[in-house]
């Protein structure tokens, strides 16, 4: 069996948006003979509906943006990569590299940047915080001290520390130039 991937096609008006989705799923399924998956395929404006990872915002100066489930995706996977810290920053820091540099080839696009620079500037907050819980972990603790490390992170001190710079010469790439 056979799949047409993603497409979307936009149209001026819902009515049109109706007789498009009806005229083309009768060419894609008796001229093509591929099936249509009927429960992803639907009529809606381009702000209801996720694309390969992207959103368009409303209003008058539409945007890509990266879609929610895309950044929680990133988020857990850099979350998974920097849990494995204890091992050693540089094989943490190489495999985030990796990581960042596909994610960013994919979605570096997007048309909000100031989306990227967060995530940039998160990353190096949560290496910040993993450097503090490796040095300060033993057994048991309560649960104000595993918070602990993410308010250190965020101190001015760790940020001198555990710049950007010495982030940037473990090989720490940024999502978006200039962060």
């Amino acid at each position: 069996m056979r799949f047409a991937d993603d497409c979307n096609i936009y149209v001026r008006s819902e009515q049109a948006g109706r007789r498009v989705m009806e005229s083309i799923t009768r060419f894609i399924t008796c001229k093509l003979k591929l099936k249509v998956n009927e429960t992803k395929s639907t009529v809606a404006g381009p702000q209801e509906r996720t694309f390969l990872g992207f959103n368009f915002t409303a209003g008058p100066e539409v945007k890509r943006v990266i879609a929610p489930k895309a950044l929680d995706r990133f988020k857990r996977r850099i979350r998974d990569i920097t849990r494995r810290a204890k091992v050693s920053i540089q094989r943490t820091i190489d495999e985030l590299a990796s990581y960042m540099r596909g994610w960013r080839s994919y979605f570096g696009f997007c048309e909000t940047p100031e989306v990227l620079v967060y995530l940039t500037r998160w990353v190096r907050l949560r290496l910040r915080a993993v450097g503090i819980r490796g040095s300060t972990a033993t057994g048991q603790q309560h649960s104000w001290q595993r918070s602990w490390p993410w308010y250190l992170a965020k101190s001015k001190a760790l940020s001198v520390g555990l710049s950007n710079a010495y982030f940037k010469s473990l090989g720490l790439p940024t999502l978006i130039d200039g962060c």
